[in-house]
């Protein structure tokens, strides 16, 4: 019904840039003399914090027991929903054009539609100051939104766009049942919107390589008269340029009442 098969692979591309913001964070633990004790990189993941929280309660020990145990802190985020964005709809002619696999065609794509991608992050760790590592070595870059420049086409890497990526909240939640013995996890959930653009398929056409205009004479009431007195031709210097090049045009005039 739509046509041909297409895919840029829009959504998958936002998910693994969304997850490369995160994937670098650190937390340290000190002694009580101030020194660093241990550096620990904070594994990140695709899943939802319910997962976790389920393979946590499982272990009801407070051990670390990497068979039973879900070691913390850890980070994990998931896509939460699909928004259209009105507001950043663009009118639907507008077009981007590019040189086909050969000078004789050219590639078109047009206006895409605008969505916003919702993420949540989601921050479990054992002990507050762990969490507050964390989510300190993530807000002070979104005020209250960081731009990523992105290349959504593999076929162009040239065409570039700024995705920005805005952090709506953060929530708290002190997951804290049962026994004194029971484990503790802490959890803060940060809600962030990636405002991405979906784009068609690429239509392929002839690239114009000349242009005829005919002139004529206009009636006494003002109409075009049927009659052509010349014909003004424009084509590429050299006929063969690529629509990248810095060419010029040659322009040729014939007159149409002595070729009659």
């Amino acid at each position: 019904m739509f046509g041909t098969h297409f895919y840029h692979e829009r959504i998958k591309k936002s998910v693994a840039v969304f997850g490369s913001l995160f994937n670098n964070i650190y937390v340290l633990r000190k002694g009580s003399n101030g020194n660093i004790i241990s550096t620990v990189k904070v594994p990140l993941s695709y899943a939802p914090a319910q997962k976790f929280l389920e393979r946590i309660r499982e272990n009801p020990n407070l051990t670390d027991d990497t068979k039973l145990a879900i070691k913390l802190p850890r980070m994990s985020f998931e896509i939460l929903s699909f928004d259209y964005d009105n507001q950043r709809q663009l009118q639907k002619t507008n077009s981007i054009n590019k040189v086909g696999s050969v000078n004789t065609s050219r590639n078109k794509l047009f206006t895409p539609v605008p969505y916003n991608i919702n993420f949540q992050l989601n921050i479990l760790s054992k002990t507050q100051d762990d969490a507050l590592q964390i989510v300190e070595q993530i807000v002070p870059f979104f005020n209250p939104q960081y731009t990523i420049t992105q290349k959504p086409f593999t076929k162009y890497p040239d065409i570039k766009e700024d995705t920005p990526v805005i952090l709506n909240s953060i929530s708290f939640t002190d997951d804290f049942e049962g026994a004194v013995e029971t484990r503790r996890t802490i959890i803060y959930n940060m809600d962030f919107t990636m405002k991405i653009s979906f784009h068609g398929p690429l239509s392929e056409s002839d690239i114009i390589r000349q242009v005829d205009t005919k002139v004529g004479l206009l009636n006494a009431n003002g109409t075009d008269s049927d009659i052509p007195l010349t014909l003004i031709s424009v084509t590429p210097n050299p006929a063969d340029a690529s629509p990248d090049d810095n060419y010029g045009f040659t322009t040729t005039y014939t007159n149409l009442l002595d070729s009659a």
